[in-house]
């Protein structure tokens, strides 16, 4: 139980992060994040199988690049949802997919 906490507080710390390094993907506070993080985590279980079994084709010819899309669509979704979190273009909803994969791998690297 200790586990699920640690990843969400991570996770909502990796929100916080990409809003400080891309233009247009804003989180007003850490309780925001914190919020997000749990949005986000129902989307990925619910929404995002749905997305990617849709999109297998596509994600087939980029060689699973197309994640990253499916992943800006969770995150665009959620920042229609919550107040206070906010992804002003697709440009930096995907760049915010990308680095929020990339700094989560390092994170949970670390820890």
């Amino acid at each position: 139980m200790t586990h699920l906490f640690y990843v969400w507080f991570l996770t909502s710390l990796v929100l916080l992060i990409t809003s400080f390094i891309v233009p247009g993907f804003q989180v007003t506070g850490f309780g925001v994040a914190l919020i997000a993080s749990v949005l986000i985590g129902i989307l990925n279980i619910f929404l995002r199988p749905i997305l990617l079994f849709l999109t297998f084709p596509i994600n087939l010819l980029t060689l699973g690049l197309f994640t990253f899309v499916v992943n800006a669509i969770v995150l665009k979704i959620t920042a229609f949802i919550i107040k206070g979190f906010e992804i002003k273009t697709w440009t930096a909803a995907i760049i915010g997919a990308v680095l929020i994969a990339i700094i989560q791998a390092l994170i949970f690297l670390v820890f």
